[in-house]
């Protein structure tokens, strides 16, 4: 993979100086999650599904998520987050309202 991995098999910190993108990549509690993030802008909608494609296969389903107000956590304007759950299927509505 390009950039510059720093982690073991599960977990690791790279950077994609090509895109201007860092990410942290983790799996524990259940969950892979990516963090994924610029310097001084957020990451468009080309880079989130670029890093889904690195990271993920095609038939992998992802989430976005936006949780109430009073569990939000923000440690940096610039960055979005993928999570996929280990132990079930992420529902989905069905494919024509999609």
């Amino acid at each position: 993979m390009r950039g510059y991995p720093i982690g073991d098999k599960q977990n690791g910190a790279f950077h994609f100086r090509e895109r201007g993108l860092s990410v942290i990549v983790s799996v524990g509690a259940g969950w892979e999650h990516a963090s994924v993030s610029r310097r001084s802008k957020m990451p468009s909608y080309d880079d989130m599904t670029w890093i889904a494609c690195t990271f993920w296969g095609d038939d992998d389903c992802l989430m976005q998520l936006h949780v109430p107000l009073k569990d939000h956590v923000n440690n940096f304007n610039y960055c979005l987050h993928w999570w996929r759950p280990l132990d079930q299927e992420i529902p989905r509505p069905p494919q024509f309202l999609v």
